[in-house]
This record gives C-alpha cells, structure tokens and sequence, in this order.
C-alpha cells in the first residue's frame, strides 16, 4: 500500500516542498520538481546532495526503489544561463503553510570578502588620529638608589615603560582602574607580528544569516548560525578616560531645573573629543554645552518626546565645531533645605547605575559608534558619556560619569537585556522565545567556598556592565561660549517653570547687551537654536555667517552678516514689537562715519516699520491697516 510523502527540494530561490506517493516514479518526481521551480527537466539536474552526487534520472523506477522516504531533501540545480523563477503561482497549493517557508541560499549571505571594512575606508575621529602618532611611552627619570650607570644610560629601573603596563596604571595616585583604548590596540600590536593580524569585532547575539542546511528559528538551528554563548567580563579599557564641564556655571543653569520645580532632569552634552594627558594616550570629554530635549519630567522620572529640533541642534553643533558627547541626567532627593543638602541614595549598598539606565546608555553608544580601522565593521564600541547628578557621602551634589561596556551594548543592540520591575541593580537577560533566539550568557562570581564559578544572567547585576569615568571642573574656566555674562537668554522645553523662549524674550535679551556686543549675545546656544527654528523669521538657511563668526571670535564676519537681509527683518520686527530701536541692533558695528555724526541713519534695512503694531493680549506682530489682531481678533488700543 503506497503512501503519500513530502519531499524537500532545495534550489537557489529557497526550500521547496512536494507532495508525492511511495509508489510514484521518478520522472514523475521530475515533472513536479518543474513545476514548483519553474524549470523544464531539460533545464535543471536533481541530486541528492548538496555537492552534486547521486543524480537522479528520469526513470520508471518508484521513490521507495531509490530509496527516497518521506522527509528526505533533494537539491536541484539550474543548468548554466537557466535561473529558477519565485512565481508563487507554481507552488504546489495543496500545502499552502509549508510552499511559504523559505530559507535563504548559501550565496545570499554576506561573503567575508564584501563584509569585512578596508580600514582605508574608516575615517577616525581627529583625536584618534592624533594619538596615533604620538610614541605613548611613559618616560621615567633615573633613580638614584638602584640605577647604576650614568646620566645617559637606561636600565629596568629607568627604562620607558609601555601605555599599557597595568603595575605602572595601579601606583598612580590616584591609581587608573582601566587603560586607555589606544593603549590596549598598543597593547594588541605590540607583539612580533606588530599586529599584522590584530582585529577587533563586535559581538553578535543574533542568529547568522545565510545557512541554507535547515529551517528558520524557531524550527531548525545549527552550530553554524547560531551566536555563541556570551560570558561577561570585566573590560580592561574605556575609550573616555574623563569627562570635563568647562565651567561650574554651565553645570548650575541645568540643575536650576530641579531647584526651581523638585523634578528631575535631563539634557545632552555637546564639546569636543580632546587629548587627555593625565592617562597614556588617553581621551577627555570636554563638554561645552547642554541641550535640554522635550521631555515628560516628574520627582522620580524622565521620559524623552519626540524632538522634531534634534537634528538641527546637531546641524549647528557641527559648523560651531562641537559634537554630541554623551547624556546627562539628575537623581536628586533633598535632605534639608535649609542647608541644600541632598540624599545620598547611589552607593555600594543599592546601585550606582541602575539596569533600564545601562540600557539607555547601551542604546546611545549603539547610535554614536567609535571609527576603529582595526575594527571588522569599521566600528567598535563608544564614546559616549554617561553623566548622573546625584548626592555624595557628605550629602552634597556631585557628578559621576560611567559608560557601558561593549557587551553590554551588544545585549542592548541584540535586545536581549531588559530590566528587573522592583531591582534597580539587577538586568534580565530575556529567555529565547519562537520570534528570537537568545545565547545563554554567564558572570563569574565566587562561592562560599571561594571558587570561582559561572552563573546564569538571570538575574543579572548590572555591575558586570559598567565602567566608571572621572568627571569634574577645570582649575582655570573656560567658555566656548560666553556663559559669564549676566544676562541669560532662556533654556529651551523649560515652559514648565516659566522660562518661555519668544520673541518678546529675545528682544529683550538683544536689548540688554550694549551696542557693539551682539557677537557677544550671539554665543550661546540657546540663542542660535531659537533662531534657527523660530516660527516668524526662520534663519536656519541663512546662518552660516554668523556660526562661522560665533566659532572664530569673528567681529568683522559679524559685522557682514548683520547687513544681509534677514537680520535686517530681525531689527524691523524688535523695533516694531519695542517701539524703539534696541541697542544691539541700532548701534551694532557703527561704521567710522556713523560715529561721527552721532549714530546711524534713523531709517533701519532702508524702510519704516512704523505702521507695525504688537497685539497686547498674544503678542502677534500685525500688518497695517488692519486694526484687529489677525489671531485673536481683539482691537489694538
């Protein structure tokens, strides 16, 4: 008695699938293998192995004499210039479910060749550059007690020592937990082969793509695409080595937020990646600016909105030289008022970054990658920054920075780590589930017994994931922008304590500065960022003069960009809104003649704005004749 079967046939579109009956010959296994890869008999070859052997032939001879059973997977192969069709329509319709399951062809897969980054390709960032070609040896004075030869000569005692030397990194004082990056690819290259053969890849916790032996997750997996088991270690190099506030009063303005509402806050650190000569080769954060991003704010909680203004932050940051650094957030609780003290509440004792943290950190170093030319893909790991505003052991507000290793971005990017409900200091590693397979990943810890044994990542202690930085302030100030005037112009998303940035805000800020001091009022970012995205004369298109300016301390730059037209409708409308000229635009850059005759002409852009009125109740600027605000509808006067 015969009975039906299924067999597999594997072609370059896919896996393919074929109802047949023991008893059925072979060229009738042929003329159905056509029809499902749209090849006629004459056009293709059936094997019964991948590498072309046991040909299968046209015959009458039945499956069950061929010795084919059910399940069994037969390869067709398309002659030389033939190319097998994905017309669905030939699919056999008698097993709709499985005619959809498909498995991608071993050449569909990235081949090492194409994946692998030409480190020619990579463009470093300048501070990598640049410490590439510095020696980085530490150079160490003679010792008079046990060196024994002259001034010239040089032995163990005294001999340079390598960035990487980790005795030399724990006498410091104090001592440096973690090397610099380019000390550990010093590290990497230092052998005999001065690392010919150094590479540096990312970890994957992702199923790889192309295996063509079996079924997808969830119904097959070999050792071939499946991502090896991840064991958490501690990592021995950071690729920030400080993070540096160019002065107290950039740091003061952002916790004013909490000062002045009790909710917490967050923002994101614009600088510069500098050279960092405290650690060898090391890198320093130096961080000028803090965006402030929409955001739902409470005493225990931050959430971020969409930021439609994002990218024209970045946009500006970029022409003013600076870059996104890192994110900074407040965790205050105060103890006594009075004595503006707070709680100290991140400590050994409970956690100093908790797991949805890290994982927010691992999100943002996945979206700002560090250029490595030794890396496979071209990136490896991250500088970016974490910074947290908290209390101190003596109750006072410090900082403290950390970033998250490179597995730890690994889980996040892969989404495998997801946080605990009611631990802060405890990460999940998710179990693997029909839509995704996740690797088992272990920590090393010690018992009782003092072995060191491997556990399982759930929980997980988020320590294992952590790295910590140095932050502070510099002895000496200083001031991309000029942050120590007294006049501010209003932090953006800050309407919930009553900083509001309009245009009667501006004019009154433009107002303050004395009348050659406009570049003066234009070096803050908040200023130009308002420029760029207000709602009545956008100047996003038209400031490349003034950021050139703003980054070069330029006053004759300033001077032409004050005289185009769009600064020209600036000055029509502040004056039209204060009913006088203020001073920072009317006596702004007076040219030799001007002074002369006791200021500038009376007209300002060539043309009177008299007939221009301010509606009292919205502040809308009006066009004559009309008498009615055109937005609220209520009378001038």
């Amino acid at each position: 008695m015969s009975k039906s079967i299924i067999i597999r046939i594997q072609c370059p579109d896919g896996q393919k699938r074929i109802n047949l009956l023991s008893n059925d010959t072979a060229t009738e296994l042929l003329k159905k293998v056509s029809k499902v890869i749209s090849l006629s008999t004459s056009d293709y070859s059936l094997y019964r192995t991948r590498d072309k052997t046991g040909e299968i032939n046209s015959s009458r001879k039945s499956l069950s004499a061929l010795k084919i059973h059910h399940g069994d997977m037969l390869f067709a192969f398309p002659h030389a210039g033939m190319t097998a069709s994905n017309d669905s329509d030939a699919m056999d319709t008698s097993d709709q479910s499985a005619a959809q399951i498909t498995i991608p062809s071993a050449s569909s897969g990235p081949s090492t060749s194409s994946a692998a980054f030409a480190s020619d390709e990579v463009v470093e960032d300048e501070v990598d550059q640049y410490i590439s070609t510095l020696d980085g040896k530490i150079q160490r004075d003679r010792d008079e007690q046990l060196c024994r030869h002259g001034p010239r000569g040089k032995c163990v005692h005294c001999a340079a020592l390598e960035p990487f030397d980790e005795e030399y990194l724990k006498k410091l004082d104090p001592p440096i937990k973690h090397m610099s990056f380019h000390a550990y690819i010093r590290k990497l290259t230092s052998g005999v082969d001065r690392g010919k053969f150094a590479m540096l890849e990312n970890i994957s916790c992702k199923i790889k793509s192309g295996c063509s032996g079996h079924l997808p997750w969830p119904e097959g997996i070999c050792t071939k695409c499946q991502p090896s088991a991840v064991t958490l270690n501690r990592q021995h190099y950071r690729h920030v080595d400080n993070v540096l506030f160019e002065n107290p009063r950039l740091f003061d303005r952002f916790i004013d937020y909490w000062r002045k509402s009790g909710n917490q806050r967050a923002g994101l650190l614009y600088g510069r990646y500098e050279y960092h000569e405290s650690v060898p080769l090391g890198i320093k954060a130096s961080v000028s600016a803090i965006y402030e991003p929409p955001q739902d704010c409470t005493p225990n909680s931050i959430e971020f909105l969409d930021d439609p203004h994002g990218s024209v932050v970045d946009e500006i940051a970029g022409k003013l030289g600076l870059r996104k650094v890192g994110w900074i957030f407040t965790d205050l609780v105060a103890e006594d008022l009075r004595k503006g003290t707070v709680k100290h509440v991140r400590n050994m004792d409970a956690h100093f970054l908790s797991a949805e943290e890290c994982i927010m950190a691992g999100e943002f170093q996945n979206q700002n990658p560090n250029k490595c030319k030794l890396a496979t893909d071209g990136n490896f790991g991250s500088k970016f920054v974490t910074v947290i505003v908290t209390g101190d052991s003596t109750n006072q507000i410090h900082t403290e920075a950390y970033q998250v290793s490179n597995q730890c971005m690994a889980l996040v990017n892969d989404d495998c780590l997801i946080p605990t409900k009611d631990a802060p200091e405890l990460g999940y590693i998710k179990e693997s589930s029909n839509e995704q397979y996740v690797p088992d990943v272990f920590y090393k810890m010690k018992d009782s017994y003092n072995n060191e044994v491997a556990l399982l990542a759930r929980p997980l202690p988020v320590e294992y994931l952590i790295i910590d930085v140095p932050a502070g302030f510099p002895l000496e100030p200083k001031y991309t922008f000029l942050d120590e005037n007294e006049r501010k112009f209003p932090i953006e998303n800050r309407s919930a304590i009553a900083e509001i940035q309009n245009f009667e805000t501006l004019s009154q800020y433009l107002q303050y500065y004395p009348a050659a001091k406009l570049l003066d009022a234009m070096c803050d970012l908040h200023v130009l960022l308002y420029l760029a995205t207000m709602d009545i004369v956008p100047l996003k298109n038209h400031m490349d003069g003034l950021l050139l300016a703003v980054k070069d301390r330029d006053v004759g730059l300033m001077r032409d960009w004050t005289k185009g037209e769009h600064w020209a409708t600036i000055e029509q409308l502040i004056q039209a809104h204060s009913g006088s000229s203020p001073s920072s635009a009317e006596g702004a850059f007076l040219e030799p003649s001007d002074i002369a005759s006791g200021g500038p002409p009376a007209s300002i852009g060539g043309g009177s704005v008299a007939a221009l009125w301010t509606c009292k109740h919205c502040t809308f600027i009006n066009q004559p004749p009309r008498r009615e605000c055109e937005i609220c509808g209520l009378p001038h006067h």
